[in-house]
C-alpha cells in the first residue's frame, strides 16, 4: 500500500492499482485544516457517502469498488474505489440562497451566471436549484465561481452539459429524500471524472456534510442563518473567534467538538435511518 496524497481531510493510498479513499477526523474551514480532530467524523463521512452512492446507483455510475475490503485500520472509514481522472470542475447545485452564492448575488443579481429574482434574502428558497459550478484551479488557491459558458469551453458541451444535468439530479433526488426526514440539503458540492473505459463516474464524496448545507426543516426560516446539521456550524465559530482564516487554524474547544459530532451523527442517522454507534459503526 503506497500513501499518494494527503488532503485537507482525506488521504488516498494506492493498492493493488486500486485507490483506497480515507476519511480522516479532521475538518477543514476556509481550506485550512484545524488541529483539533471531531471523533467519528471521518466514519459518518464514509458511511454516509456509501449510503449515497448506493442509492444514486441508479443515476450515474460511482467509484466504489468495496466498502468492506479495505485494510483492517481503516475499516469504516475508507472504501477502495476505481481510479479517476477527475474533472476539474466542482459541481455545485443550490435549491437555497446562502453562503458565496448569497454574497454572489448581492453584488451581481446573480451567481455563476444565472440570474435570479430581484429581493431575494439569506436562505431564501430558489424557484428551482440551479447549476453554480466553481473551478478547482485558481491563481487564489480557492475555488472561484465559473459560468456555465466557461465550463463548455473547459471541457466540451457534451461533458458541461452532462454534469450540469446529474448536478441537479443527484442534488433533486438527495433533497427529497432528506426532505422526507426533517432535512433540507440548502447545496451542495460533487465531483466526477472518468474511468479507465472513458465512463462519467460520481467520485470523491456525495451528499454529506463536509460538502452539502444540511438544515431542519422544522426549524428553517428565510431571512437568517440557519441551524447547521454540516460543517458551517464549525466554519461560524472559527470566523466567531478573530482568525484570520490563513494557517495554522484555531484549537477547537471541547464543546463546540462536541455538538459538531453530535450534529453530524444527527444527520447521518435521519438521512440512513440507521442508528451510530460511537467509535465508527451502526446497529
Amino acid at each position: 500500500m503506497k500513501h499518494i496524497h494527503a488532503g485537507k481531510v482525506r488521504d488516498l493510498y494506492e493498492i493493488d492499482g486500486d485507490i483506497l479513499l480515507v476519511a480522516s477526523d479532521r475538518v477543514s474551514v476556509y481550506d485550512v485544516s484545524l488541529p483539533t480532530p471531531i471523533p467519528d467524523k471521518g466514519a459518518l463521512l464514509n458511511q454516509l457517502s456509501a449510503w449515497w452512492f448506493e442509492k444514486l446507483a441508479d443515476v450515474v455510475p460511482n467509484h466504489v469498488i468495496s466498502t468492506t475490503d479495505v485494510p483492517a485500520e481503516f475499516a469504516g472509514r475508507a472504501m477502495r474505489c476505481k481510479p479517476l481522472k477527475m474533472i476539474q470542475v466542482e459541481c455545485i447545485a443550490r435549491g437555497y440562497l446562502t453562503g458565496l452564492g448569497m454574497r454572489e448575488y448581492q453584488r451581481d443579481g446573480k451567481v455563476s451566471g444565472v440570474e435570479l429574482p430581484a429581493g431575494l434574502v439569506e436562505a431564501d428558497k430558489l424557484p428551482e436549484p440551479i447549476f453554480t459550478p466553481t473551478t478547482k484551479i485558481s491563481d487564489t488557491g480557492h475555488d472561484e465561481f465559473m459560468t456555465f459558458a466557461e465550463v463548455v469551453n473547459d471541457i466540451g458541451q457534451e461533458t458541461a452539459d452532462r454534469i450540469r444535468d446529474l448536478t441537479l439530479e443527484i442534488y433533486t433526488k438527495g433533497a427529497e429524500h432528506a426532505a422526507k426526514n426533517g432535512i433540507i440539503i440548502a447545496d451542495t458540492k460533487i465531483e466526477f471524472g472518468f474511468d479507465a473505459d472513458g465512463v462519467l463516474t460520481l467520485g470523491d464524496e456525495v451528499l454529506t456534510s463536509d460538502s452539502s448545507r444540511f438544515w431542519p426543516a422544522d426549524d428553517y426560516e428565510p431571512g437568517r442563518t440557519q441551524h447547521a446539521f454540516d460543517k458551517q456550524f464549525v466554519r461560524d465559530w472559527s470566523a466567531s473567534t478573530g482568525w484570520d482564516k490563513t494557517p495554522p487554524g484555531p484549537a477547537i474547544p471541547d464543546e463546540i467538538v462536541e455538538a459538531t459530532r453530535e450534529r453530524y451523527t444527527e444527520v447521518y442517522e435521519r438521512i440512513t435511518g440507521k442508528t451510530w454507534v460511537p467509535g465508527g459503526g451502526h446497529a
